[in-house]
């Protein structure tokens, strides 16, 4: 899969193409149910699918102060949609510009110039453009003088008739339900990021931990998971090993940030600086301080032996 940074720099392999548009955060079900439509259009075609979003998320540009929300770095969106068949990625950079830009022009320049669209496929409910004004009827409108025929993605639904959304995905991650997000996401949620120097506290216990950058992830809820970390070697292939982890502010020690700490079950080696992904696959408990550190010592001792049981049968 090619990624693209300006539109206007399609390759020509990838003009003509159905183009499936949104922001994809968490790559979700639904948004599976949209790329699986426009990929279904584009065989028939014998055209290349092209998945266009938006980096940064447009709610950071417009609520700067917001709690971190992010389901997927742009990495692991990319990975996400590869495995999905997508041929391109376009990724315009979003700024208060970008949102300016009038509807029509947006469909003008960018979908029918730069990238020469045969086919579009949107969520019913997508809104583009100064002041959100476009949406599936503009598209509809512009599509035949355009070159470009339009195809709405009906929502999908769960068994019980709710859709499927990134902020139903977020509510269970933040209330320590990591497999329920994984029923949504159709894929266990991750978080990667580089690892970092934390203050050595686990490797004086018995328990050296991984500190991974949390950066723009949204923050699950504090408490210790059962894990499974990603080593990306140099040819791109990934060692997966069993893990325990806790998120938190670690009030044994009185700590204030919130990190992401990771245990790696196993396993010796130096990670700093390397990209570790974290896949969160149980809730296991919440933070607590402890009455002593020989406590700490022996309630981590049991994490890990209930961590490799939860992913022991989880396989």
């Amino acid at each position: 899969m090619q990624i693209i940074r300006h539109a206007a720099a399609l390759p020509t392999e990838l003009s003509g193409g159905v183009i499936a548009i949104g922001n994809f955060d968490g790559v979700h079900l639904g948004h599976q149910a949209v790329i699986g439509q426009a990929g279904s259009i584009a065989r028939d075609l014998g055209a290349p699918l092209i998945v266009l979003t938006f980096e940064p998320h447009p709610r950071s540009v417009f609520q700067p102060d917001a709690p971190a929300f992010r389901l997927t770095s742009l990495r692991a969106k990319a990975r996400l949609l590869e495995q999905l068949g997508v041929d391109g990625l376009v990724v315009l950079r979003f700024d208060r510009a970008l949102a300016g830009t009038p509807a029509e022009d947006f469909v003008s320049g960018i979908l029918m110039r730069d990238l020469a669209c045969r086919h579009v496929v949107v969520g019913e409910d997508f809104a583009f453009g100064r002041g959100r004004q476009g949406n599936v009827g503009l598209l509809k409108e512009m599509g035949p003088s355009g070159g470009f025929a339009v195809s709405p993605a009906v929502q999908e639904r769960t068994g019980d008739g709710s859709v499927i959304s990134s902020n139903t995905i977020r509510e269970h991650l933040r209330g320590g339900r990591p497999d329920a997000a994984a029923a949504l996401l159709g894929h266990r949620w991750e978080v990667d990021g580089r690892v970092i120097h934390g203050e050595a506290r686990g490797r004086d216990l018995g328990f050296p931990t991984a500190n991974v950058r949390m950066g723009s992830h949204l923050e699950p809820k504090p408490g210790v998971y059962a894990v499974r970390a990603g080593l990306e070697d140099s040819g791109g292939a990934v060692r997966w090993l069993d893990g325990a982890a806790n998120f938190g502010t670690r009030p044994q020690f009185e700590g204030e940030d919130a990190r992401l700490e990771v245990f790696l079950m196993d396993f010796s080696g130096d990670l700093y600086g390397h990209l570790l992904r974290v896949s969160f696959v149980a809730y296991l408990r919440p933070e607590a301080a402890f009455q002593s550190l020989d406590a700490l010592i022996e309630q981590m001792n049991q994490d890990v032996v209930d961590a490799r049981a939860c992913l022991a049968a989880s396989c």
